[in-house]
């Protein structure tokens, strides 16, 4: 099957041709950085990065940009509030967006865009659309005229016909029913306090949805292959943004638009005031491990709303618990008689997961073609069917897919020397020789009170990490 994606613009799936044979130019929308980011954010970080990985499975060199929103209207309202300076209130917001990528395993970009870093890339975008009559001038601020540009409308399948001309929205964000023409430039006012820039615009700053046309065609160009982001960034984020950039430059702007469904929560949208709204510091100082909610931001094809709640992440950490238990036990493994029936598995695995996936990337079967495999090659190891060349390709399907799912946990699945686990390991052997029970119990109480679980077996005691 040929690797597909559904595309936003036409509403149907597609194949995936890049414009580089080879290589994939894609944008994602990054943090407007005013606030951390919650687990709903994460669920369109995580599907972000399902594609990436698996474009690389496929072999594709990739390179992404995600942008840093750090100029808007409550970034600026913000700073005004506690009389700090643009980047002193955003640095904290910016620091721990990266430590929660890496805290979930997300690989990171070629590269993060700041949008106060490329304002000159904006006013040139604006000047271009001053030129062509797509944009005009009140008082200082500058405004895209949507019925100028005929296939406004395009991405969001909104019918602009007879629209009043000259309907204006000068704010980031405003409602979805507003079609409007929207600002790209915002002439200073003293509600924006210490926050502008002195250009050939004059004072002012940039709208929002100019900062991503900007960013975007300066790292991958006046055309590229994919541009993902929200459901709520279809309009009228990404319609503006084509409208900016295609008005500008005459060509087709992205090739390919994928957006990811909403997360609720425990059935209902995410609000504070419901008490459901969760960071994911908040759920992680619940006790539950951050590959528990990668798992479970990535067990629903991108397109479905996902229902975050707290069984499915104490499944899914049963779910990991059996994926490492399984890498884990199958290294151990000495290897028996071939019964011949290990490298169908193994191709099954393979060609069923890469299936799913090129299915605009369907990861439940996906996943489920994982844990038919571990269920077979158990019980091929049961059975002492498993010789120790097919561990060792079993073994290497299984970190295969793990570059793409990333759901091995390195002091679980690995080999590794600790020296206070293992002295206390050693110790609990002893008090076991002497036969003193009491003693044996203690060491393990409190390797559990520690994190640690052990497993005796024929060839000794291991130990692993609790989930």
């Amino acid at each position: 099957m040929p690797l597909q994606f559904f595309n936003t613009l036409t509403r149907a799936k597609e194949e995936f041709r890049p414009l580089i044979p080879g290589q994939v130019r894609m944008y994602t929308c990054g943090p407007t950085v005013y606030n951390f980011a919650h687990i709903g954010n994460f669920r369109a970080y995580i599907f972000e990065d399902l594609l990436r990985r698996f474009l690389k499975y496929k072999g594709f060199k990739v390179t992404q940009v995600m942008n840093l929103t750090d100029i808007d209207d409550k970034i600026i309202k913000g700073t005004i509030e506690l009389k700090v300076s643009l980047s002193d209130f955003t640095s904290p917001f910016k620091k721990k967006f990266f430590q929660d990528l890496d805290t979930l395993g997300i690989e990171r970009a070629e590269l993060y865009p700041e949008a106060t870093a490329h304002i000159p890339e904006m006013v040139e975008i604006v000047k271009k659309l001053l030129a062509k009559g797509l944009a005009y001038e009140i008082d200082g601020n500058y405004y895209y005229s949507i019925i100028k540009f005929p296939s406004y409308g395009k991405l969001a399948h909104i019918d602009i016909t007879g629209l009043k001309a000259g309907a204006r929205v000068a704010a980031d964000e405003y409602e979805k029913e507003s079609v409007s023409d929207f600002a790209l430039w915002k002439a200073w006012d003293e509600r924006d306090g210490d926050v502008y820039w002195e250009t050939e615009l004059g004072k002012g700053r940039p709208g929002w949805h100019l900062e991503c046309s900007a960013m975007s065609m300066k790292y991958l160009g006046e055309t590229f292959d994919i541009h993902t982001g929200g459901v709520d960034n279809i309009f009228p984020h990404h319609e503006n943004e084509i409208a900016q950039s295609e008005g500008a430059l005459g060509r087709k702007f992205v090739n390919y638009w994928l957006h990811c469904e909403h997360l609720i929560v425990e059935g209902r949208k995410m609000s504070k005031s419901l008490g459901n709204f969760y960071t994911l510091d908040d759920i992680l100082e619940k006790g539950y491990p951050p590959v528990a909610v990668r798992s479970v931001l990535l067990s629903t094809q991108y397109r479905q709303q996902l229902n975050f709640t707290f069984e499915g992440l104490d499944a899914a950490r049963e779910g990991l618990k059996r994926f490492n238990d399984f890498y884990r036990n199958l290294r151990d493994y000495g290897g028996g008689e071939s019964s011949g029936e290990a490298d169908d598995f193994i191709k099954k695995l393979l060609t069923d997961f890469e299936n799913a996936l090129d299915d605009d990337l369907n990861i439940s079967p996906a996943l489920g073609a994982l844990f038919d495999f571990i269920r077979d090659i158990n019980r091929l190891k049961a059975e002492g069917k498993l010789s120790a060349d097919e561990r060792v390709r079993a073994l290497q399907a299984v970190e295969k897919i793990n570059t793409v799912l990333n759901f091995l946990i390195k002091d679980w699945a690995s080999p590794r020397q600790d020296s206070q686990i293992d002295a206390m390991i050693a110790a609990r052997a002893d008090a076991k020789k002497r036969r003193d029970y009491p003693a044996a119990d203690k060491i393990r109480a409190q390797l559990l009170e520690m994190g640690i679980i052990l497993e005796d077996t024929p060839t000794g005691t291991k130990w692993k990490r609790k989930l």
